[in-house]
């Protein structure tokens, strides 16, 4: 999706689902990671997630847009346009707008350090590297050695 196609579909859902024009600009922004959109108080403007919106299906997009109005149409009419504002809340349920965004399948891996007691052979592991003069085994007081970096699969 263009940032186009992506203004003229957000120009669309306004006019159908709120009855009111969507004025200002609509874009992707490749640094939101977590959420699906964010809606800039000072300049009326929308940003989205273009990688959750190549992820997701049509109905989901549609669902972020309306989320994202939601905010828009609330705060310029002088309403409550948070998320914890029972005007939001009402707004959101009547245009069938996300409470949330969806998770997304992420590429991210986690490392973890393993050590291992010389005494009594018990594993250690940490996120982070260690220093293995500083720190010692906790059970027995034993010297540590690193011994493996595994890599995880974050969800």
């Amino acid at each position: 999706m263009t940032q186009e196609e992506l203004q003229q579909l957000v120009e669309e859902i306004s006019l159908t689902s709120f009855q009111r024009p969507f004025m200002h600009q609509a874009m992707f922004n490749k640094r939101l990671k977590t959420t699906g959109g964010r809606y800039h108080l000072n300049d009326h403007h929308l940003d989205f997630n273009p990688t959750m919106f190549a992820v997701a299906d049509q109905a989901t997009i549609i669902g972020i847009i309306k989320h994202e109005l939601c905010h828009y149409h609330l705060h310029l009419t002088g309403k409550g346009y948070r998320h914890r504002d029972s005007d939001f809340k009402h707004l959101l349920l009547k245009t069938g707008g996300l409470r949330y965004a969806p998770a997304i399948p992420s590429n991210r891996r986690q490392k973890i350090e393993g050590y291992q007691c010389q005494k009594c052979a018990e594993w250690i592991y940490r996120k982070r590297k260690i220093n293995t003069d500083r720190y010692l085994c906790g059970r027995c007081r034993g010297r540590l050695v690193w011994k493996e970096t595994t890599y995880l699969d974050v969800e």
